[in-house]
């Protein structure tokens, strides 16, 4: 059977779990529970700290996993990113008390706080920079306050928690992180299939299916508007002087594609939700 990780707590897991679900895989009924075996699917899955899931996938333990980026190059396991999976965005800055820092060569030196110290540590040495880094679980937003540290290393997303713990951004991004799918042998099988059910949520929730009418002589400009991942599939109606258009459009797309559509002289347009996929 093919063994998954999927962490079992934090931002990372809730939707890890909806997306197997949604994949086909068989959920766990109780949130305490470590091991589900989904013998229909072929699969088992181990319910793990998402900090460890690289090293047990490195290790060849598990044969994949999901995970941060962050939490994989943080680790230094020997897995590496299979696909990404579209959510647990996070961006890696520095941090420091307003003024004293303008540059990432101005932590040559001084004592760095940060929950990813291999993260941080590999960043810091490909632009030769030596400084000092502290080590912390969390809060790393308190260590300069405390004293504990000069600057910080942390996830930022809008900055409002470093700037009320009196802290500004500086230097350049370390990291754009996301949730990724990882193993160490992309071969090993039941992965590719894996792979096209993840890939398949990732298309549902990603695009709509848009059916519409269209005088038949405004076809080409109508799938101009609209032309689907490879074409529209256009169908004749009982009256010869229209056509019936069905395609993928991207969902965040649907209400600005209609209206032009609209516009073009299209009706009967309609939009339908994809709850699966194999492209």
């Amino acid at each position: 059977m093919l063994r998954i990780a999927v962490p079992n707590k934090g931002s990372l897991s809730e939707t890890a779990s909806e997306m197997l679900k949604e994949a086909g895989y068989a959920g766990r009924r109780d949130p305490k529970a470590l091991h589900l075996l989904d013998e229909r699917n072929g699969v088992e899955f181990f319910f793990l700290r998402p900090r460890d899931i690289a090293t047990y996938v490195g290790s060849g333990a598990l044969d994949v996993g999901i995970t941060g980026r962050d939490l994989l190059l943080d680790s230094g396991s020997a897995a590496h990113e299979v696909d990404a999976l579209g959510f647990a965005d996070s961006t890696f800055r520095f941090a420091g008390t307003p003024g004293r820092f303008t540059e990432l060569q101005d932590l040559d030196g001084v004592r760095v706080a940060t929950s990813y110290p291999g993260l941080v540590g590999e960043f810091l040495a490909q632009h030769g920079v030596t400084a000092t880094l502290v080590k912390l679980d969390g809060a790393v937003e308190s260590a300069v306050r405390l004293g504990v540290a000069d600057a910080v290393a942390d996830v930022v997303s809008t900055g409002s928690t470093l700037r009320a713990a009196g802290l500004e951004i500086f230097g350049p991004v370390i990291l754009e992180s996301t949730a990724l799918l990882i193993s160490t042998d992309e071969t090993i099988p039941g992965i590719d299939v894996l792979r096209r059910r993840l890939q398949g949520v990732l298309v549902a929730r990603g695009y709509v299916m848009l059916d519409y009418d269209i005088p038949t002589g405004l076809l080409e400009q109508a799938t101009a508007v609209a032309s689907g991942i490879e074409s529209p599939t256009v169908s004749p109606l009982h009256d010869r002087d229209w056509s019936a258009v069905r395609v993928m459009i991207p969902r965040e797309d649907a209400n600005l594609i209609m209206d032009a559509l609209y516009d073009l002289g299209a009706r009967a347009i309609l939009v339908s939700p994809i709850h699966a996929a194999r492209l």
